[in-house]
């Protein structure tokens, strides 16, 4: 994948990340000016869903197109329930920013589709029948491209097809945004993706568009790696992995007799408080270098023994995801919501001892604890390695495995928890989570903790490769581009 692009609108800026250099813009509100120039042609950009992102897209896109005559509408089933939603934060009927969602696709130049994945295999063939020729059809997953792949059918070939990707999900888009008022350039890295280019004007679309969102730090992708990255990512250490990570460890800490109660801090809230924060501030090696020599011990142990079987099944899961067995699975358990929906696991006794936990948190209390931080560190590392062997770019390796977990959802999940997390993210995310994190916390307890406790003899080579490893630098880079700001998280 070519690593370089051209935009007449916007300047890119050069960074190496380890042996390769990358190009990049810089967002922030001193751009919006430019978003005229950027936008040129389109009168009406259509965002289509209520979802996770089509609330924070929506409003991010039309405040930061104020001062232009570029007007942003809403489109949704005629009598869907967001409705309401929409017109609390001003998108109605009578003020013309709120239509029927195919009308809303036909009278729009630039058309943002996102309503859920699984809505887009089912409706795609209608929506493509909707957009007009030469105008420019957008999403924020590439999920829609790997099931044309699927199912042999393909883009319309008379519009632009753009993909620009927040790294995080719809509320961190919109609050980060809003804090961004008062810090120029708080915000959400994207990535961008140009699959059709009618005009010579999509790249330009999309760089403003990903502008105008606020995003900090834009990077080339295409939407294969995207979706490739993507879906495996929040089955992996976003997601499904944090969640099989902390339910072995829960299941550990009580089995050895700890309390409940301290059983959860150890594993999760280190996981979402003290280690999160290490990584976004320091990067990964931070974690290791902050303890003292005995915890070292224990983290290099727990680190040389979790890191093959959490690699065993992120490789799986990746190569699932390549193949389109995975898209496939996620539409086939779309369809069988009607009958069987999706149920809830926030109601077993660990995540219900969560809530009392952090009912009566002290922060400071909460310690960074060397085993939950091996086996954390270790997933990640592994799901680090496999991207950049399936030929990720580095700003995708870092952004989609380690600052859109601890700068955009580990927040989410200390403040929340981790199974509210679980129960409230994209259907294909929440799919995916009940389906890899039992994987990935079965292996861990059946390989990397087992050799632990008989002290079988472990692999060297895998902590010095850890030291050793380019990413630290990557995150190094990537760290210096990052907002001044942390989320806010307050209701």
């Amino acid at each position: 994948m070519s690593l370089d692009f051209n935009t007449k609108v916007f300047e890119k800026e050069k960074i190496q990340l380890a042996e390769k250099e990358e190009y990049i813009v810089k967002g922030g509100r001193n751009l919006f000016p430019k978003l005229n120039e950027a936008f040129e042609g389109i009168n009406q950009i259509g965002v289509i869903g209520w979802g996770s992102q089509g609330p924070a897209q929506a409003q991010n896109l039309r405040d930061s197109l104020e001062n232009t005559n570029i007007k942003v509408v809403v489109g949704l089933r005629e009598g869907s329930a967001s409705m309401k939603s929409a017109e609390e934060v001003g998108f109605t009927k009578e003020n013309g920013t709120l239509g029927e969602m195919y009308s809303v696709i036909s009278e729009s130049e630039m058309v943002l589709i996102l309503i859920s994945d699984a809505a887009q295999a089912d409706n795609y063939k209608k929506i493509f029948e909707h957009v007009k020729p030469g105008s420019t059809l957008g999403f924020s997953h590439g999920f829609i491209l790997g099931h044309l792949n699927n199912s042999g059918d393909k883009f319309p070939e008379n519009v632009n097809v753009v993909a620009v990707c927040p790294k995080g999900m719809g509320p961190s888009v919109r609050r980060l945004y809003v804090q961004g008022k008062e810090v120029n350039g708080a915000g959400i890295n994207s990535s961008f993706a140009v699959e059709q280019d009618v005009d010579g004007k999509a790249t330009d679309i999309a760089l403003g568009w990903a502008v105008a969102l606020g995003s900090p730090f834009v990077f080339q992708t295409t939407m294969t790696s995207e979706y490739k990255s993507d879906i495996f990512g929040e089955r992996g250490i976003l997601l499904g992995a944090v969640h099989g990570v902390a339910e072995s460890l829960f299941r550990r800490y009580t089995a050895e007799g700890k309390s409940e109660q301290e059983a959860f801090v150890l594993s999760t809230e280190s996981i979402t408080g003290p280690i999160s924060k290490s990584i976004s501030k320091k990067g990964i090696i931070s974690v290791y270098e902050q303890l003292d020599s005995g915890s070292k011990a224990i983290f290099e142990k727990v680190y040389k023994a979790s890191y093959t079987p959490a690699f065993d099944i992120l490789i799986e899961c990746y190569e699932d995801v390549e193949c389109g067995n995975e898209i496939k699975s996620v539409i086939l358990a779309g369809r069988r919501h009607s009958r069987l929906p999706m149920g809830l696991i926030d109601e077993t006794r660990m995540w219900q001892v969560g809530k009392e936990v952090r009912a009566n948190r002290v922060e400071n209390d909460i310690p960074l604890d060397p085993f939950t931080a091996g086996v954390y560190c270790a997933v990640m590392m592994a799901q680090i390695d496999l991207l950049i062997e399936k030929g990720h770019s580095y700003s995708e390796v870092a952004n989609e495995s380690v600052i859109e977990a601890v700068d955009s959802l580990n927040p989410y999940m200390h403040f929340k928890g981790v199974s509210h997390m679980v129960d409230n993210c994209s259907t294909t995310a929440r799919l995916g989570s009940r389906k890899w994190g039992p994987r990935i916390d079965y292996n861990l307890c059946q390989q990397a903790y087992v050799a632990i406790d008989n002290d079988t003899p472990l692999d060297d080579k895998i902590f010095n490769d850890f030291l050793d490893h380019k990413i630290h630098g990557v995150l190094e880079v990537c760290a210096s581009l990052r907002p001044s700001v942390d989320i806010s998280l307050s209701e």
